[in-house]
């Protein structure tokens, strides 16, 4: 297709370079490198580390500083994860690679897409994404604005037409002048109205912040009058009172259980991406199990780009049926998706030979040809091809008769020329019926979510009875609740079908944002499902995010989690990595919580008690390690696809509180009996140290039900590294051999200790399953 149209010219690109009329992207970027590492050093839990690290070191007290390897790894960790996702994503940005051909002083040439001005000449054909907002100039095209309105069908589009940029030319070839560029563009402006940070919707995230903040509260009041109370006991003593100090302030803060998370969840992310997932978000794992409701986008998620010819219903002449729609396909020029259907339903069919074709238009919905064998046939849609409906309804009844179709046409055929238009002697040969084709999977995948109790809701931009009939193939519970948006005006009423219908067509993208608001509005943890530019804003509100990774650039740089192979399939795995997290993660956790709670209590009892801090750091060191840091991991990673039930906070804290108590009883009711018996002040810390590990060792034990392989010899490792800490090393961590009382004393309180530990695990038990009840996940 040639053009006499000239396009700028060197001079006039140059002036509206100068004058900012440039197609500078607009996506939505993912986090600067430096922004990454600020976010994850800049921290409140780092600083206070710091802080103590500063004061240990200020007194020499080295081997003390060894806490400081969790912070670092806890950084690096999330340094590293963040900027993996980040590269995984900008590597997906596919459009800004492309070149456009453009028209500039009369001749083709191509430029990259941020470097297209206004009123720049734009060559576009079959496979361009337009670049920016246009007008067509000369020529015709088939347009397919999918991602932007959430509709297959393709536009035709003439001189004088706009084109919106996001959107592909399907068939034809024109000639566009640029008219917006930038952010001007209506992609553009879609993405900025998507351009902000996104609180994370995280439990495990809010319940590590409230326990953080609270203990930050407690930690400086009772940090300092613990300081003072020390530094009275321990004769002026710098060193020792900074040692029992940070002792007492490092066992409040539970930072190996952000280690922890923060690992477990690399650990996923890492599975995840092994299953063709991209996790952008950490948290958004632990979101997507969570979640009560499910709203997928139909193409690209349901469905793939492709239609099948699902059946035929002869009429008459059931011979010529194959032959005449084999012909039609053949000499066809517009290939859509109902076209390539049938050509790949009848591809060994022989054709007919075409004296002239009549090509699909919007206007007639009806193509077809003037064949050799003296007839001509015609396929389109019933009502534009039959308009007489008395005359045809035996025709029109077996087409109502049909309920669970997507799209409906007719074959038909004549004697009489076509060149003046359909004759009024035409005869139906056929309804041929035809489908969207799903995802391969799709319904194993529906039926996952059903199972879960995961409520599904199908939101697009087709018709209502096409979205219908697609949830209704994919098995969607309240297929038949269906709504067509245009006929919802008021907030009110799009509130009440939020909560009330599965199914809504012709949304807009403003829509589809204000559903997703509903639904969280109605309590609901939100997934949303999209591809094009017309989901960005619902994937922003989204609890959890998910596009596909064919989609635009702006769905996938909005969303938490990417489907690389654009595989709807994969979400069931997502989801089972999120609940072994989440569980195994809830378990762990325990283990931390008990250090802080039994920390915070003796530290407020000893600020009142005369007597020395029993702790250093180096102990929790070596009953760290032993008891809480190699348990926690190896338990965090275990398989685990039991449903998220119950507060997670309330279920930690009960699962913690038996050992602390026990360890708060023995730590008082040893210093009770070190004040008024001769027990050597070495040995008293010696046994603290004893029943603080025997506790935590309980509640690995418990913890660690039903045993297996990895736990056994988790189980076997940890008891062994602490008897051989205590015996071989007992200099280095600040222990001493027991005499005959120590070792009476320490067996007398071991076994009220495991007795007492079990019967109020038992009861806590009792106290979560009760909890658990209350919630719906």
């Amino acid at each position: 297709m040639a053009t006499n149209l000239k396009g700028l010219t060197s001079q006039q690109v140059s002036q509206r370079i100068s004058e900012g009329k440039v197609n500078v992207t607009s996506n939505i970027r993912t986090k600067s490198i430096g922004r990454i590492f600020r976010d994850n050093i800049c921290t409140l839990f780092n600083a206070i580390n710091v802080v103590l690290l500063v004061a240990l070191a200020f007194v020499g007290s080295y081997k003390n500083m060894l806490f400081i390897g969790i912070m670092i790894a806890n950084t690096t960790i999330g340094i590293v994860q963040e900027i993996r996702s980040k590269k995984s994503v900008d590597k997906l940005t596919i459009l800004s690679e492309k070149k456009v051909t453009v028209v500039r002083d009369g001749a083709e040439c191509e430029i990259s897409r941020e470097e297209i001005v206004q009123d720049d000449l734009i060559v576009l054909s079959r496979g361009s994404q337009i670049p920016a907002d246009c007008i067509v100039c000369e020529g015709e095209c088939k347009v397919n604005e999918s991602l932007l309105t959430g509709e297959s069908d393709l536009i035709e589009k003439n001189a004088g037409d706009e084109l919106l940029s996001g959107s592909f030319i399907s068939l034809g070839k024109c000639y566009a002048k640029a008219d917006k560029v930038g952010a001007d563009c209506y992609a553009a402006k879609i993405n900025n109205e998507a351009k902000y940070i996104k609180k994370v919707n995280s439990e495990i995230l809010r319940s590590f912040n409230l326990i953080i903040k609270i203990c930050t509260f407690i930690l400086f009041p009772v940090g300092i009058a613990f300081f003072i109370r020390q530094f009275g006991i321990n004769d002026g003593s710098l060193q020792a009172t900074v040692v029992s100090t940070v002792a007492a302030l490092l066992g409040m803060i539970p930072k190996g259980m952000i280690l922890l998370t923060s690992s477990v969840l690399a650990v996923s992310i890492i599975r995840l991406s092994r299953k063709k997932v991209l996790v952008q978000e950490m948290y958004c794992i632990e979101t997507l199990a969570r979640v009560d409701v499910l709203c997928l986008d139909k193409t690209g998620t349901l469905t793939t780009d492709e239609m099948n010819v699902t059946d035929i219903i002869p009429l008459k002449n059931k011979d010529e049926i194959t032959a005449a729609l084999a012909s039609i396909a053949y000499f066809s020029e517009d290939k859509n998706a109902t076209l390539l259907a049938i050509e790949k339903y009848v591809k060994n069919e022989k054709h007919i030979g075409c004296k002239k074709f009549y090509a699909f238009s919007s206007e007639t919905k009806w193509s077809g040809g003037e064949f050799d064998n003296g007839k001509s046939y015609i396929i389109g849609a019933a009502e534009f091809i039959f308009k007489d409906k008395e005359k045809y309804k035996d025709l029109f009844k077996t087409i109502e008769n049909i309920k669970d179709t997507v799209r409906i046409i007719v074959l038909a055929s004549t004697d009489k020329s076509l060149n003046n238009g359909l004759p009024d002697d035409i005869t139906p040969l056929a309804v041929v019926l035809i489908k969207d084709k799903l995802r391969e999977n799709v319904n194993e995948t529906i039926n996952y979510f059903k199972e879960q109790g995961v409520a599904l809701k199908v939101i697009s931009g087709d018709s209502v009875k096409t979205v219908q009939n697609i949830a209704k193939d994919t098995g969607i519970l309240g297929a038949e609740n269906a709504v067509d948006m245009t006929t919802v005006k008021t907030q009110e009423e799009l509130e009440k079908a939020a909560e009330t219908c599965s199914v809504f067509g012709r949304v807009t993208p403003q829509q589809k944002k204000q559903l997703v608001l509903a639904l969280k509005k109605n309590g609901h943890s939100v997934a949303m499902t999209g591809d094009g530019v017309n989901d960005v804003l619902a994937l922003k509100e989204a609890d959890c995010s998910i596009a596909m990774a064919a989609g635009s650039d702006a769905a996938r740089n909005v969303s938490q989690l990417v489907l690389v192979n654009n595989d709807f399939a994969s979400m069931p795995g997502v989801v089972a990595e999120g609940r072994r997290t989440i569980n195994n993660l809830e378990q762990s956790s325990a283990l931390y919580i008990v250090k802080t709670i039994y920390t915070i209590i003796l530290s407020v009892f000893f600020v009142f008690f005369h007597m020395p801090y029993p702790f250093e750091p180096i102990h929790f060191s070596l009953v760290g390690a032993l008891t809480v840091g190699l348990p926690s991991f190896v338990l965090a990673l275990q398989p685990n696809k039991n449903r998220i039930k119950g507060n997670f906070t309330y279920n930690i804290i009960a699962r913690a509180v038996p050992a602390a108590f026990c360890t708060v009883l023995n730590i008082i009711g040893m210093a009770i009996i070190t004040k008024f018996t001769t027990l050597a002040p070495d040995e008293y810390s010696t046994i603290c140290v004893y029943m603080t590990a025997l506790c935590a060792y309980m509640l690995i034990l418990r913890l660690s039900y039903p045993f297996n392989a990895l736990r056994i010899a988790m189980l076997a490792v940890s008891f062994a590294g602490i008897v051989l800490g205590c015996v071989f090393f007992a200099g280095f961590f600040s222990l001493v051999w027991l005499s005959v009382d120590g070792l009476i004393l320490f067996g007398l309180l071991s076994a009220f200790t495991i007795v007492l530990f079990n019967l109020l695990y038992n009861y806590a038990e009792k106290l979560i399953e009760k909890n658990k009840n209350k919630y719906k996940n």
